[in-house]
């Protein structure tokens, strides 16, 4: 459901949730080896996430990135509306323009339940929740760890 640039933003920012402080900054290297995103693609993602003030950063030697308790408190809903946009929570999810509640793809009706508990679900999951799940070592942001804790 998400693109590929919203499921490592979302990754990115539970990671520095839960690593970096102002006093510890998590580096941009260590953010993209964690969420296994391209190091490219993951600093572009983090320009994003830094203009949204979703997370901080600092330059310089002792830099990286960061988040305040303010940032912490945001929702998982802000990192997808920063990133993709407000249309994974109202578009067709066959991808019609002309879908709508007077006109309904044949989907219409049985996305819209699922469209709306992802966005209830989002609106009500801080990014606090996910970090302290991620802490406890309940929870995984790398592939390989979750496939090691299945077997």
């Amino acid at each position: 459901m998400f693109s590929k640039t919203c499921e490592y933003a979302i990754r990115a920012v539970i990671y520095i949730a839960s690593t970096g402080t102002m006093d510890n900054k998590t580096g941009m290297t260590e953010i993209s080896n964690n969420i296994e995103a391209p190091a490219h693609f993951t600093a572009k993602i983090l320009q994003t996430l830094v203009h949204n003030d979703i997370v901080s950063s600092q330059k310089g030697v002792n830099g990286g990135f960061y988040m305040n308790k303010v940032q912490r408190q945001k929702h998982l809903i802000d990192i997808v509306r920063a990133v993709d946009g407000d249309t994974l929570f109202s578009g067709c999810g066959l991808g019609l323009s002309t879908c709508s509640e007077e006109e309904p793809c044949p989907f219409h009706e049985k996305y819209k339940v699922v469209r709306n508990n992802l966005k209830n679900m989002m609106e009500s999951t801080s990014i606090d929740d996910m970090s302290k799940q991620l802490k406890k070592g309940r929870k995984f942001v790398r592939l390989e760890e979750m496939s090691k804790n299945e077997q």
